[in-house]
């Protein structure tokens, strides 16, 4: 058989439906190439730095651990906010822990075990870089950024890069999209890395159309302008695959790692809690009695965490007109422990690092100015008309899917069966021989039925429905489950 290698394209917060042929004519190619993804979904919170760990975990928020862009981490004394941008951070936390930034294997660490490899190229923060393959430098493996020289390991394949390529460019500021990243991590690819390493799997993630989303608009004219640009330079890449590439073994993985709604009414948290009576901060401190973490997904965490004070806080935000779905921890298999939520396990945010009140914005199907599906209210200092993610809205969950090469002999067709982002390293490791056993962790499946078309085992689908309510509030939850496999399709609130 032959040796298979992988390359795993990311394009971060590209909704699946702004891929079309004018946009994207070479992530069209692709599809033409291969088996669109058409029923493909992320974990929730649908957050970037909760996504990308799933990706390479093949777990959800539960198992991994990254329970969101931001967090409480509650095992320090005294608790202490963590901003998983900061790569030094993660890597001062992994040494802290003992190796337990993750709470599951990731693809980098089974791929080492194996004697395998992972490179990673991304222009995302440089937290989001590292998280990618936090322990690249552990194995000698390439993480590069197109930016964050802190994010870079090792220091000799950064040097060579440079060498071939240009040195790293600053960042340019986040209301500028971000075009010469985008090029630098496509040249380090093609110029050095696959001719002189040529790792068994490969991410290469473009860090746009995400950013300018969020300080233009989702189908905003500079949205759509970067989200050609990186379509061009993925293209380079597509030319690669098509002329030397697919002859080598490589299967080709186009993904997003969440879609974007558009904010329509800005509102504040921490002035309705205050209202209320609580004494909120974005910060623990001993004056602050409830840590409302900075998002788009609401993280509410109290210094006393009792089944009456989580009541409190649920009946209070559940009577806002801002408030969406709620998770507290599991009272039952449905209910959370306070009137009105769901449990938290119902979402895959079990975790200890998670919030005691998980909620998300409420959203609706309105159309904004860009004739785009999905708006929400938002807690931040930006104008309305901004694309958001980290909620529930079934466009905040849609992301992009798009395999192919000679694993996936179904070529220009269209799968519909449920798949999400936790399934791409279960397929990889599938291929690859590396499992079974899987980690128990990954909750992820092999998408065997692109594999074996027509010879794969028939599996049973199912749609699932949970409500919660309190008073004139009321919430519906939406998964969908593929054999033992969950995925969440929507969660939205209703009065």
């Amino acid at each position: 058989m032959q040796d298979l290698r992988f390359v795993i394209v990311s394009f971060d917060g590209l909704r699946p439906d702004l891929v079309d042929p004018e946009l994207t004519p070479n992530l069209c190619r692709l599809k033409a190439a291969g088996v669109t993804l058409a029923s493909h979904r992320t974990v929730y919170p649908s957050e970037t730095r909760a996504a990308f760990p799933s990706l390479i975990t093949g777990a959800t928020p539960d198992h991994h651990g990254m329970v969101g862009n931001k967090f409480v981490d509650r095992s320090a004394a005294p608790p202490r906010y963590i901003d998983t941008s900061d790569a030094n951070l993660l890597r001062r936390l992994d040494v802290e822990s003992g190796g337990r930034l993750y709470t599951a294997p990731s693809l980098g660490e089974i791929l080492a075990s194996a004697g395998r490899n992972l490179a990673v190229l991304a222009t995302n923060t440089p937290g989001t870089t590292r998280l990618f393959h936090h322990k690249a430098e552990d194995f000698g493996h390439i993480r590069l950024s197109g930016h964050f020289r802190e994010a870079c390991t090792p220091d000799d394949v950064l040097v060579d890069v440079e060498a071939h390529v240009g040195p790293l460019s600053a960042a340019p500021p986040s209301t500028e999209p971000d075009r010469i990243g985008q090029d630098w991590i496509t040249s380090a690819f093609l110029d050095v890395l696959w001719p002189r390493y040529r790792p068994d799997v490969t991410i290469l993630s473009y860090g746009e159309p995400d950013v300018t989303s969020h300080f233009h608009g989702t189908g905003a004219e500079a949205t759509r302008s970067i989200i050609a640009h990186c379509d061009r330079q993925f293209g380079r890449v597509l030319d690669w695959w098509e002329a030397e590439g697919r002859r080598a073994g490589v299967q080709m993985f186009a993904i997003s790692d969440h879609g974007h709604i558009t904010g329509h009414t800005r509102v504040s948290v921490a002035n309705s809690l205050r209202a209320a009576g609580f004494r909120p901060g974005v910060v623990p401190a001993p004056d602050i009695d409830l840590v409302v973490v900075p998002g788009q997904v609401g993280a509410l965490y109290l210094a006393d965490a009792d089944d009456v004070n989580v009541a409190r806080l649920v009946a209070t935000i559940a009577s806002e007109p801002w408030c969406g779905p709620v998770f507290t921890r599991a009272k039952d298999e449905v209910n959370g422990i306070a009137p009105g939520s769901l449990s938290n396990r119902l979402v895959f945010a079990d975790h200890v690092r998670g919030p005691d009140v998980a909620f998300s914005f409420r959203a609706d199907d309105t159309i904004d100015p860009f004739g785009l599906v999905g708006g929400t209210f938002y807690d931040n200092n930006r104008r309305p008309g901004l694309g958001l993610h980290g909620g529930l809205h079934p466009k905040e969950l849609a992301a992009v899917g798009i395999v192919a090469g000679s694993a996936f002999p179904s070529v220009g067709s269209a799968s519909t069966l449920p798949s999400g982002i936790c399934d791409v390293a279960p397929t990889i490791l599938h291929l690859l021989g590396i499992f079974p056993p899987q980690p128990q962790t990954m909750g992820g499946r092999a998408l065997c039925e692109l594999l074996r078309p027509g010879l794969a085992p028939k599996v049973a689908t199912r749609s699932e429905i949970f409500e919660a309510r309190l008073s004139s509030y009321k919430q519906v939850l939406r998964r969908v489950t593929v054999g033992d496999t969950r995925y969440l399709e929507s969660g939205m609130a209703e009065s």
